[in-house]
């Protein structure tokens, strides 16, 4: 018989292995006046106010099985989000079975709020560049877990909570928790990339890169949009409206912009 991992690992004490998931996404528009940028950025702060954002998060403390102590949220002028929520583990009976299975997590379609000892976290920013014409929304999550539920479990739910042109996700363990003999142990599952937990159907959509330190246990993986269609990126009205000059050269910046976030670094304009 062929045993769980969680048969295979009996500890002395409470699993205080710290697991974390950063999520950060970005999504992109042009906007071309100063009364496009305003709109756009009073889309963003209705749309992913501290309370839609708070309703995300709790989602999540239900995805991975945990209890919500305590929340704590902002709106900020003139725009921006934070939101804190302080989460616990409940008991074992409660944590997700599958919780350590290298496979996608729910979409669920009720919101429960539940989570000791650990947090999660949203910040939002939405900025514009000065002179280009360009804006960007950029919201970073943290999902930090004590025990045995596993942040991982709510990438899926994630994803499909924000309209993402690029995503950037890092995941690390940290610290030890010992067996039943003594000895340490430094992770309590398998893994070998965070793409494991994102769903065929959303990696197909995107470019991706790994970048994995195995015996850190630290993953990183970053997406970017396969497709592009300038009409998404227009805020007010569509392509049809502009010259093909004026398409190729919105075109060449929002590529350009989505290339340097992607890569982290700055391009030259050709």
């Amino acid at each position: 018989m062929k045993l769980t991992q969680q048969q295979r690992i009996e500890l002395h004490d409470f699993n205080n292995l710290t697991k974390t998931l950063s999520f950060n996404m970005y999504d992109i528009c042009y906007t071309k006046t100063k009364e496009e940028r305003k709109a756009y950025i009073e889309y963003i702060d209705e749309q992913y106010n501290a309370d839609r954002l708070t309703d995300i998060l709790s989602t999540v403390s239900d995805i991975i099985g945990a209890h919500v102590l305590n929340v704590s949220k902002q709106d900020f002028e003139p725009q921006g989000s934070s939101v804190t929520l302080l989460v616990s583990e409940g008991p074992v009976v409660e944590v997700p079975t599958e919780s350590l299975d290298e496979t996608p997590g729910p979409l669920p379609n009720s919101v429960v709020t539940q989570l000791d000892k650990s947090h999660i976290t949203v910040h939002t920013y939405p900025e514009y560049h000065p002179f280009e014409g360009i804006s960007t929304f950029r919201a970073d999550i943290d999902v930090s877990t004590c025990g045995e539920i596993s942040p991982l479990k709510a990438l899926n739910y994630l994803i499909h909570s924000f309209d993402t042109d690029i995503m950037t996700m890092d995941y690390r363990v940290r610290g030890f928790t010992r067996d039943k003999n003594g000895k340490k142990l430094f992770i309590d599952h398998d893994i070998n990339s965070i793409q494991n937990y994102i769903p065929e159907e959303v990696k197909k959509d995107y470019h991706m890169i790994d970048v994995n330190v195995f015996q850190e246990h630290i993953f990183h993986t970053k997406c970017k949009l396969k497709d592009f269609d300038l009409n998404n990126y227009l805020f007010g009205y569509t392509k049809e409206k502009l010259s093909e000059e004026e398409e190729s050269e919105i075109s060449a910046k929002l590529s350009r912009e989505m290339n340097e976030i992607f890569y982290g670094k700055n391009f030259d304009a050709e």
